[in-house]
């Protein structure tokens, strides 16, 4: 990330993952010939989060963990040619854990 993006409240700065799907006889069918965008990403950023009752509510998400977020949620933005997403906690689905 060329320039530093600060997400504000409970939003999270996501860096999507084109996923490549491989067909059955091993041809590998990259995401770009999907219209489907992707649903999968890293986190590069989080929010301090938002105030509930006075009180802060930490982000259940950190630096460098992939999450599973909901298709029609992110803010796309571009920076110096590269997409990132800017997504609200509520819209984040899961976190993938290897």
């Amino acid at each position: 990330m060329a320039k530093e993006l600060v997400p504000l409240n409970d939003n999270v700065i996501v860096k999507p993952i084109e996923a490549e799907s491989t067909t059955a006889s091993g041809i590998i069918i990259p995401d770009t010939a999907s219209k489907e965008k992707p649903r999968r990403g890293e986190v590069l950023a989080v929010g301090p989060g938002k105030i509930v009752d006075g009180k802060r509510q930490e982000i259940g998400v950190k630096k460098g963990d992939v999450v599973i977020f909901s298709q029609y949620a992110p803010t796309e933005i571009k920076i110096d040619g590269v997409e990132y997403y800017v997504i609200g906690s509520d819209s984040l689905l899961a976190i993938e854990v290897a």
